[in-house]
C-alpha cells in the first residue's frame, strides 16, 4: 500500500524539473509571506496604540528590539567548552579584575554581582533607564508643536490631537526598538555607552558581543574578556562610591531635553513651501530641517557639561584600569587604545542616541582627561585623585582639560587645594549655611526687640 495521499507520488526521476517551482515562483512566495509579516506587525502597532499613555510606546519599543534580535535568540558564546552560556568565565574575569583594581584605586568595589547578558537581556534590563532619558524629548518635541497652535486651532482639532500623540507614541516607540536593537547586538559591557543603564551594582558583560569584537584583534578572547571586566567594575566602582554621578549625569540629559523648543514661524513656512498637488513637497520640507528644534544656548552649555563629565569619566577609567593591568596582560596597550578609539569616535551609541536624544554621548576631550588625571595620579597619589570625586565642585572643569598640566600643578601648590580634605570641607560649607540662617534670624529678632523697645519709650513719654 502507497505511504502517499492520492494524488500524490515519489518523483518521477524521467521528469525532474518539471512543475517544480522556479526561483521566481518561490520569491513570489517570500514576498508575500514579508508583506505578511509587515500586515502583522502594523495591526500589532496599531492595537497597542490604544494603551499608550506617554510620549514613547515603549512596550513597542520592547517588542521591536526582542524581535528584530531573535534571530539570535538566547545564545550565548562561551569562552570554554564547559561554559556554553559565558557565566563562568565572566565571573572569574570580574573577580580577577576586582583584585587587581584594588591596587590601583582607593574606591572600593562597586558591584555585588557579575553577570553574562545577551543582547535581549541587555535591552529589558537597561530600558528604564532609556525611558527616563527619552521621555524629556519625547515630550517636549510632541507638545511644542501643539502649544505652538493658536487656541482656536486646539479647540478645532480636539480627539484629533489624542491621535496624533498616540501616533506620535508609536513613532516614537518603533524608532525606539530598531535603534536598541541594533545598539544591543553591539555594546560590550552595561557602561559601554558611558551612562550608568543597567542596574546599580551590577556588573554586566555580553559575551556574544565581545567575541565578535574580539575576531579582529588578533588577541586572546580571554585576554580581551578580562580587559573589559576591568573597565566595566571600575565604571561600577565610580558609580556606586560616587552618589551624585550617576545622577549628575541623567539630569544633564534631562536639562538638554527640558530645553528643546520650536520655532513657531516655521509653522508659517511650512505653510507657503507645501503644494497640496505635489505630495513630494512634504517629504522636501521634513528632509530640509525646517520642523527641527533649534538648539538653544542653554542646551550648548548643557551640552558642554556632559561632554566635560563623561569624558572626565571616561578618562578616569582608561588611567586606573591603565595602572592596574600594568604588565599583567601583554596586549593591554593594544587594548586601551583600540578602547580609547572606538570611546571617542562615538563607537555603536553615538548615532543612535544622537538619534533618540538629539545629542551625542562623545567624550570629545576624552585624552586631555586621560592626561590630567595621570598628572594628578603621578604627582599626588591616587588618593588625592580620587578624593576630587566626592563633590562635584572639585572635579575638573572644561577650562582645567585645556590645561591639565596647570590644574596639576595648582593642586599641589600649598593652597587650601593641597590640604584639602573634601569631606571636611563639605561638612564646613553645611555649618557655614546653618550659621548663617541662624544669624539671620538672630539679627531678625534684635532687631525686632529693639523697636518694641523704642516703641515702648514712645508710649510712655506720651502717657508722661
Amino acid at each position: 500500500m502507497s505511504d502517499f495521499p492520492f494524488g500524490f507520488g515519489p518523483p518521477d526521476p524521467d521528469r525532474r524539473g518539471e512543475g517544480e517551482p522556479n526561483d521566481k515562483q518561490q520569491g513570489g512566495a517570500d514576498a508575500f509571506n514579508q508583506l505578511g509579516q509587515m500586515l502583522t506587525q502594523l495591526g500589532q502597532m496599531l492595537s497597542q496604540a490604544g494603551s499608550s499613555s506617554g510620549p514613547v510606546n515603549y512596550d513597542l519599543a520592547k517588542q521591536i528590539a526582542l524581535q528584530r534580535l531573535s534571530s539570535e535568540g538566547g545564545k550565548q558564546v562561551g569562552f570554554g567548552k564547559q561554559d556554553t552560556s559565558g557565566e563562568t568565565a565572566v565571573r572569574d574575569a570580574a573577580h580577577l579584575a576586582e583584585l587587581w583594581l584594588d591596587t590601583a584605586t582607593i574606591l572600593p568595589a562597586g558591584a555585588t554581582t557579575s553577570v553574562a547578558w545577551t543582547a535581549r537581556d541587555w535591552v529589558e534590563k537597561t530600558l528604564p533607564t532609556w525611558q527616563r532619558l527619552c521621555d524629556p524629548v519625547a515630550t517636549r518635541v510632541s507638545s511644542a508643536w501643539t502649544d505652538a497652535l493658536p487656541d482656536e486651532a486646539k479647540q478645532a482639532a480636539g480627539p484629533l490631537l489624542s491621535m496624533v500623540g498616540q501616533m506620535g507614541g508609536m513613532m516614537f516607540g518603533s524608532q525606539l526598538g530598531n535603534a536598541l536593537a541594533q545598539l544591543g547586538s553591539e555594546v560590550l559591557t552595561s557602561t559601554d555607552v558611558g551612562l550608568p543603564l543597567g542596574p546599580a551594582a551590577t556588573s554586566a558583560l555580553l559575551p556574544a558581543n565581545i567575541e565578535k569584537f574580539t575576531e579582529g584583534l588578533e588577541r586572546p578572547s580571554s585576554e580581551v574578556l578580562v580587559f573589559l571586566a576591568a573597565r566595566e567594575a571600575a565604571h561600577q566602582r565610580l558609580f556606586a562610591h560616587v552618589p551624585w554621578l550617576r545622577q549628575r549625569l541623567l539630569d544633564t540629559v534631562e536639562e538638554f531635553a527640558h530645553g528643546i523648543s520650536v520655532d513657531t514661524s516655521a509653522i508659517e513656512d511650512l505653510a507657503t513651501k507645501i503644494d497640496p498637488s505635489n505630495p513630494s513637497s512634504i517629504e522636501e520640507v521634513m528632509s530640509s530641517g525646517l520642523l527641527e528644534p533649534k538648539r538653544t544656548d542653554e542646551q550648548e552649555a548643557a551640552l558642554t557639561r556632559l561632554e566635560t563629565l563623561l569624558a572626565l569619566v571616561e578618562g578616569w577609567v582608561d588611567v586606573v584600569v591603565a595602572d592596574a593591568i600594568g604588565e599583567r596582560l601583554p596586549g593591554a596597550d593594544a587594548l586601551r587604545e583600540t578602547l580609547r578609539r572606538r570611546r571617542a569616535t562615538g563607537g555603536p551609541a553615538e548615532q543612535t542616541f544622537a538619534t533618540l536624544v538629539g545629542l551625542e554621548l562623545r567624550p570629545r576631550r576624552l585624552r586631555a582627561a586621560s592626561s590630567l588625571w595621570k598628572l594628578v595620579g603621578d604627582q599626588h597619589g591616587a588618593e588625592k585623585r580620587d578624593e576630587l570625586w566626592s563633590h562635584p565642585d572639585f572635579v575638573p572643569t572644561t577650562a582645567d582639560l585645556d590645561d591639565p598640566l596647570e590644574f596639576a600643578e595648582r593642586l599641589g601648590s600649598g593652597g587650601e587645594m593641597d590640604d584639602m580634605d573634601p569631606i571636611a570641607e563639605i561638612r564646613r560649607a553645611e555649618q557655614r549655611e546653618r550659621s548663617e540662617d541662624a544669624g539671620e534670624t538672630g539679627m531678625a529678632g534684635t532687631a525686632g526687640s529693639d523697636e518694641d523697645d523704642e516703641q515702648g519709650k514712645r508710649n510712655d513719654s506720651g502717657d508722661a
